[in-house]
């Protein structure tokens, strides 16, 4: 990079990076999947959290030594490339692409199967259009208002909670006492149920992952996003399993869902009425919309960036509107992949979410352990396990929990990769030649510092909100 190019602003203390991952994991996406996974692990959903958690804390413990080793934005994509070269690189990046691609079309999915269990009469598919339509179109025009509204939308969503947890609790005094740890372990449970349920519901802790990625806008990268990456981990575990905890011992019948994948409305009206699952339509809907927005801009940028630096058709990807000023072609192909979800089941797509998520955060386990214990040779007693045990066991269990998604995730998901390396021997000349070298994130920091504000405020949001925090303070 020459000197005199733009560079990211260190602004970021432990509190913004906290809750840029906070904020990214969304509170209210334990409902996405609720009914779902409930179903699949015979209402043992709260058990399946704690599965998934700790396993998460195994791989977020390896990215956190990984961004301190390398505290450069690319996250999975710049941690296995350091370890194992471009290819592979490549490859880690481009399973974890598959994520950011799909992102909006699940958000685009929930929205519209809770606004039809609310009207009936309006066809699912419709929600979906309208919702990819409108966040098409705001994404080509600009969206710095609505980003900058994604936190209020959290506060929201936080208030929602603490209202649910008050009603469910009094729902639970007031009705006939629950068994407690049923949710949790009960004689009924089987291991391959609650290990199938915990590999879907990965996809609710990319907020970690997100966090790596802002190791160039840190104040102190080598400490505060290790710290921040396991504490958005640990936080986001715990409000997870504390809210599907709560809607399992306060609707316990879990064998009466009408819709499992609305089931979460049914939990609320059941709890607090019709006026609490209003409240839940609204806040939940606004905060994946906010969602579906921003995941659309951040992967359309990427896509631009891999555009232009020749890793996508340049041509395609690598151009932006001159009239807005956006990566036109990128933002309209995700909007209309996302319109695949008129078709698609949420058990297959939110599948195929955690078979990307599940594939790069095995391969960060990996390049921690080539990192550390293989290339800087650290092999004290304490060094073997901090860098060799704790990744060992976080690979053992991502690639767990990675076996044990459908066969069908498996065929798309492995589809997907195979199409990667396709393009990988095409841009490489089949293989004779290295990989372009691309930072998915910080490659694209030219367009952060433009002066077009609104692909700014698309990419990262945190730092507006910063800035309205700093208004408010004085």
């Amino acid at each position: 990079m020459a000197k005199d190019a733009p560079q990211l602003r260190r602004v970021l203390g432990m509190s913004g990076l906290v809750l840029f991952g906070l904020a990214y994991m969304v509170p209210l996406a334990v409902f996405d999947t609720f009914g779902i996974v409930t179903n699949m692990t015979s209402g043992h959903l709260p058990a399946a959290y704690v599965v998934t958690t700790i396993a998460m804390l195994f791989t977020a413990f390896s990215y956190g030594q990984m961004s301190r080793a390398i505290p450069k934005s690319g996250s999975a994509y710049a941690y296995a490339r350091s370890a194992f070269g471009g290819e592979i690189g490549f490859m880690a990046g481009w399973g974890l692409m598959l994520d950011y691609v799909l992102l909006p079309m699940l958000d685009a999915m929930v929205i519209s199967i809770y606004l039809h269990a609310s009207f009936p009469d309006i066809p699912a598919g419709i929600f979906i259009v309208a919702v990819l339509a409108l966040s098409t179109a705001l994404n080509v025009i600009g969206i710095r208002l609505l980003v900058k509204a994604n936190f209020i939308l959290i506060a929201v969503q936080v208030v929602f909670l603490i209202t649910f947890f008050a009603l469910g609790l009094r729902a639970v005094a007031q009705g006939e006492a629950p068994n407690f740890l049923a949710p949790l372990l009960s004689p009924a449970m089987q291991g391959s149920e609650i290990f199938g349920g915990a590999a879907i519901l990965c996809l609710a802790f990319l907020g970690f992952d997100a966090v790596s990625t802002l190791a160039e806008e840190a104040k102190d990268p080598k400490k505060q996003v290790p710290r921040a990456i396991m504490l958005v981990t640990l936080c986001g575990g715990v409000i997870f399993t504390a809210t599907a905890y709560i809607a399992a011992i306060s609707f316990p019948n879990w064998q009466d869902f009408v819709d499992i994948e609305s089931a979460g409305l049914e939990v609320m009206q059941d709890v607090g009425g019709i006026v609490l699952g209003a409240f839940f339509v609204a806040a939940y809907c606004a905060g994946s919309f906010a969602s579906a927005m921003t995941s659309q801009a951040s992967v359309s940028r990427i896509l631009y960036s891999m555009g232009r630096d020749g890793v996508l058709p340049r041509k395609i990807f690598g151009a932006l509107s001159e009239r807005f000023r956006t990566p036109l072609l990128g933002i309209l192909l995700v909007g209309a992949i996302g319109l695949l979800g008129i078709w698609l089941d949420l058990d297959t797509l939110s599948s195929m979410i955690s078979f990307g998520a599940l594939f790069a955060f095995s391969m960060v386990n990996l390049a921690t352990i080539k990192h550390f214990v293989i290339d800087k040779h650290q092999r004290t007693p304490l060094d073997l396990l901090r860098y060799g045990l704790i990744p060992a066991v976080g690979f053992c269990l991502t690639v767990w929990l990675w076996t044990s998604l459908s066969g069908l995730t498996f065929m798309i998901g492995l589809s997907w990769l195979a199409l990667g390396a396709i393009q990988l021997a095409y841009i490489t000349g089949g293989f004779k030649r290295r990989p372009p070298e691309l930072d998915p994130y910080a490659d694209v920091e030219s367009l952060i510092l433009d002066d077009d504000p609104d692909v700014g405020s698309a990419l990262h949001p945190e730092l507006d909100a910063q800035e309205e925090l700093k208004k408010v303070l004085k």
